[in-house]
């Protein structure tokens, strides 16, 4: 991870209703970021391309460990990655 730019560690989406995208369904998107610095590290959710929440670690191996958490748990509730 390069320290002076953010890094993306997943992106998962997940569909809209039953139509497609091509039907005018649409789809949510997530991600996680570690912003650049630390420590503390900064674990960023991003969601439909808005800030959901900042978590702050003192190890990027405990932030990194959050965010696969993150991750399971939105697979868990029908998520996929993109």
């Amino acid at each position: 991870m390069a320290a002076d730019a953010p890094t993306v560690l997943w992106r998962l989406f997940k569909a809209l209703g039953h139509r497609s995208l091509s039907e005018g369904g649409g789809r949510e998107h997530a991600r996680v970021v570690i912003l650049p610095g630390g420590p503390p590290y900064t674990l960023a959710l991003v969601s439909n391309d808005r800030m959901d929440r900042v978590e702050n670690y003192d190890t990027i191996d405990l932030a990194v460990f959050r965010a696969d958490e993150i991750k399971r748990s939105l697979v868990t509730d029908g998520w996929v990655e993109e």
